[in-house]
């Protein structure tokens, strides 16, 4: 399987770089962050604090786990205290 090398030129990135990019979401964070991935040319990018888009790094992919798992754990004890009443 080939490994795909960031120095070489693309057709996909290029047309990206002129028209924008094709943002399909990737990953479901939280109801309010979400991560994305490009259908043309294969960039991720997530959501950040204020509002803005930002290529998603290793450090913004450790965040989005974090976030998910304690907004995991925080919606399964909302439903079990629901039950409970």
């Amino acid at each position: 399987m080939k490994k795909k090398d960031p120095k070489l030129f693309s057709f996909s990135k290029v047309l990206c770089r002129l028209f924008g990019h094709k943002l399909r979401v990737s990953k479901n964070v939280t109801e309010h962050i979400h991560e994305y991935k490009c259908a043309k040319c294969g960039m991720e990018m997530t959501d950040t604090a204020n509002g803005f888009l930002a290529r998603l790094t290793p450090k913004f992919k450790e965040t989005n786990d974090y976030l998910a798992k304690i907004h995991k754990r925080r919606r399964n004890r909302r439903r079990i205290f629901a039950e409970a009443s």
